[in-house]
């Protein structure tokens, strides 16, 4: 159904409804469940992606997950939404409890050994690229940075 938008017209709906959140989440503090899912191709770099709203930064694949839905299945769901690519492998690195927007959020993270060429949809997802860790975009995202630490910490 969203497709049927033309692409600037879903794009300024995601950021009214971005800001939507920005301002509602303070006040209902829901609890949310969502997923992180740390990509690694078959050279080893990450794939990282930027939204068209919000802050627009460099970041991992992830969202929100629907209501019955397992983690691992949302995380598959939305690495696929935003970039293209299917998981070979999926391994759950930790579930954190962290403030989203005001939300208190559990993020399930994964990291995913993929094969296929990210692909950004124009929508949602402006860019999907990877990178080697030695070599990341700036600005990366605040969740992002802790990812990569939790990352090293954890020797995953």
């Amino acid at each position: 159904m969203a497709n049927l938008l033309p692409a600037p017209l879903h794009r300024l709906g995601l950021r009214i409804a971005h800001r939507t959140r920005v301002a509602v989440w303070p006040i209902l503090k829901p609890d949310l469940t969502s997923v992180s899912v740390i990509a690694y191709d078959m050279d080893g770099r990450v794939l990282l992606i930027r939204q068209s709203y919000g802050r627009r930064t460099w970041q991992f694949p992830g969202g929100g997950l629907h209501k019955g839905e397992a983690p691992e299945d949302g995380a598959r769901r939305e690495l696929r939404e935003e970039t293209g690519c299917k998981a070979l492998s999926l391994s759950l690195v930790d579930r954190i409890e962290e403030p989203v927007l005001g939300a208190s959020t559990t993020c399930h993270v994964f990291t995913a050994q993929v094969r296929d060429r990210p692909e950004a949809d124009g929508r949602e997802i402006i860019e999907a690229r990877f990178f080697p860790l030695h070599s990341l975009p700036e600005p990366l995202g605040g969740k992002t940075r802790k990812r990569l630490a939790m990352l090293r910490d954890k020797t995953v």
